[in-house]
Formats: structure tokens, C-alpha cells, sequence
């Protein structure tokens, strides 16, 4: 079964991870989706992002919802019919959502060398200094991942990865770290979880003190 299920991220969120290994058939014959998702469905060109977007409502399924709970608001950002918050993230062979009592951010990111050669667009590239060229990919996806997460909880037009969203610098091995959101004469912290599934970053952003990685189960 290609679940990875990942609990107790802190003591109000879980973590579901679905490893796309079926066919789009596969995956289409096990959902039921309303008139809107299947529309959104047939309007995809990629089969990857069909899969994608399929496998999130199978991890609805393995959460007790179906494609029926979820809808999204006029800015894009998903919500559970009955109050409980969710955040959504795929990317190639992974799709992620993240359950929560809280307002939560999830980001899937794909190791890419394309990133790194981005990073002076989005984030201070001096902490990337004194890493090999594998850590400073590493670190760079990370940092891409956080400030996508903390955009996902604010959803917020105008914020700027490189002018309003600040990571404290950190090191690879904490798999955790804070960032700083300046925006609108308004100043927020966040705190940041992040781990690495084979050659994927995962990077989930809280308003609130939460604890580490619980283990993972397949």
C-alpha cells in the first residue's frame, strides 16, 4: 500500500504521505469526486498532476473524508467542510495533506538543481555559506518550502518570499527552525518543521509551539 503515514506532528496535527505508484485508472476508479473536481480533473494537461490531485483525496479517504468535505475558498486555500483545518501539497511521486486543530502550512518540494541557482531570488543566500553543493541544495529547497508553507497559512496577496518572509538560519540536522513574516506593518513568527522523503523536502509552518517528528508508519 503506498501510504506513508507520518502522526502526531504535535498534539493537534497529523501528517499523511501517499507514494504514487498506480496507474491513473487505479487511482480514478478508487475516488469518488463531485462535478467541480472532475471538471478540474479533465482540465489537467500533466497525468502527473491528474495523479496528484487524485492521490490527495485518497489520503482524504485514509482520513475519513471524501472529496465531498473539502472546498476551496475564492483565494485557492482548501477547507474541511466541518471546521478542521487542512493543507495540500504534491509534487511528482507525493502527495501530502496535513490535518490540524490549528492553521497549518504544508509544503512538498522536489530536490531540483534549478532551486539552488534561484536561491538570491528568494532567501539570504549567506546561509548557504560554508555547505557542499548537496547541502546547499538541501538547505535552499528548505528554505523555498518554508516560506511557501507560511504564504499557505496567510494566503495573503502582495506578501514576498524575498521582502516579508525571514527564516532564522539553521542547520540541516534540527529539521526545525523559525522565520519571521514582516508584512503590512505587522510582524508574525512562525515555527517550522522539516524532514526529507527520499529525494523530496517536506516543510510544514505552524502559529503556535510544536514539537518534533513522531515516526513514521507504513
Amino acid at each position: 500500500m503506498p501510504l506513508l503515514k507520518i502522526k502526531a506532528l504535535n498534539a493537534h496535527t497529523d501528517l499523511l504521505v501517499w507514494k504514487i505508484t498506480e496507474s491513473f485508472d487505479v487511482l480514478f476508479n478508487s475516488i469518488a469526486l463531485k462535478e467541480v473536481s472532475l471538471t478540474r480533473l479533465e482540465g489537467m494537461k500533466s497525468e502527473d498532476h491528474q495523479k496528484g490531485f487524485m492521490a490527495v483525496r485518497r489520503l482524504l479517504m485514509e482520513a475519513g473524508y471524501t472529496d465531498f468535505d473539502l472546498y476551496y475558498d475564492a483565494f485557492g486555500k482548501p477547507h474541511l467542510k466541518d471546521g478542521r483545518h487542512i493543507s495540500i501539497s504534491h509534487s511528482h511521486d507525493f502527495s501530502v495533506i496535513m490535518l490540524s486543530d490549528e492553521n497549518i502550512g504544508a509544503d512538498l518540494e522536489m530536490l531540483k538543481d534549478k532551486t539552488l541557482k534561484l536561491a538570491p531570488r528568494f532567501m539570504d543566500v549567506s546561509h548557504l555559506q560554508n555547505l557542499n553543493v548537496d547541502d546547499q541544495l538541501k538547505k535552499a529547497t528548505v528554505v523555498w518550502g518554508i516560506k511557501e508553507s507560511v504564504f499557505k497559512i496567510k494566503n495573503e496577496t502582495g506578501i514576498s518570499f524575498k521582502d516579508h518572509i525571514f527564516e532564522d538560519d539553521f542547520n540541516l540536522e534540527d529539521k526545525k527552525c523559525g522565520v519571521t513574516l514582516r508584512f503590512n506593518n505587522t510582524t508574525e513568527r512562525f515555527d517550522i518543521l522539516f524532514d526529507f522523503i527520499e529525494n523530496y523536502v517536506f516543510v510544514c509552518a505552524f502559529n503556535a509551539v510544536s514539537s518534533g517528528f513522531a515516526s513514521a508508519e507504513r
